[in-house]
């Protein structure tokens, strides 16, 4: 119960052919085949692009990297902090 049969979407079909008719039937396939062809060259055309500019971050990622030598990863020694009394601290004595 609730689904079509066969014969329901044949009985159906009939029906939008004979509202639509051939010509005006064949002519909204069309449009949608169009469509659908369009919407795939774009899609090529939006994974070319892609394409295109992921070859170019690698060459400009090559072009610019540093040349390869060790990292000095050694600490600096820090100087050594001399306190020096603030205007407040003077102020409260």
């Amino acid at each position: 119960m609730g689904s079509f049969s066969l014969i329901h979407w044949i009985i159906l079909g009939l029906f939008l052919l004979l509202l639509f008719g051939g010509n005006r039937f064949s002519a909204a396939m069309k449009d949608v085949g169009k469509g659908l062809k369009s919407f795939k060259e774009g899609i090529a055309d939006d994974e070319e692009e892609k394409r295109r500019r992921e070859a170019e971050l690698r060459q400009l990622s090559t072009q610019n990297r540093a040349p390869d030598r060790p990292i000095d990863v050694t600490p600096e020694p820090r100087p050594a902090e001399t306190a020096v009394p603030r205007a407040d601290d003077h102020a409260d004595r």
